[in-house]
């Protein structure tokens, strides 16, 4: 048991190295792509909110922008996710069969509490 948990502790620390150094290494590309000021792409967006979804520390490696921001694309990509979700399909919740509704009434009438 101790060595499982052990072997999950090793495990996070390189997932979360690892991490950093994407996390890093990305930062670098954006500088360097950019002149002035760094410029982020829809892609960018993409993997600071994937980013920010699996990794826990990634406040501390976000040195080109502010975490709020990163917190808002995350906000606004799930958002644009469902959206996309409900256009695709028909909306609001699905039907329930007539034999189940049917079965439903008859338990609440034989158990009223």
């Amino acid at each position: 048991m101790a060595l499982a948990a052990a072997f999950l502790a090793f495990f996070r620390q390189r997932t979360a190295l690892q991490f950093e150094i994407l996390a890093l290494r990305h930062q670098l590309g954006v500088l360097q792509r950019s002149v002035k000021r760094p410029k982020l792409t829809a892609a960018d967006r993409f993997l600071w909110g994937w980013l920010s979804a699996v990794w826990e520390d990634w406040r501390l490696s976000a040195a080109i922008m502010k975490p709020a921001t990163v917190i808002g694309w995350h906000r606004k990509g799930f958002g644009l996710f469902w959206t996309w979700k409900i256009r695709r399909g028909r909306p609001g919740r699905p039907a329930v069969p007539a034999d189940v509704r049917s079965l439903i009434r008859a338990m609440s009438r034989d158990n009223p509490l």
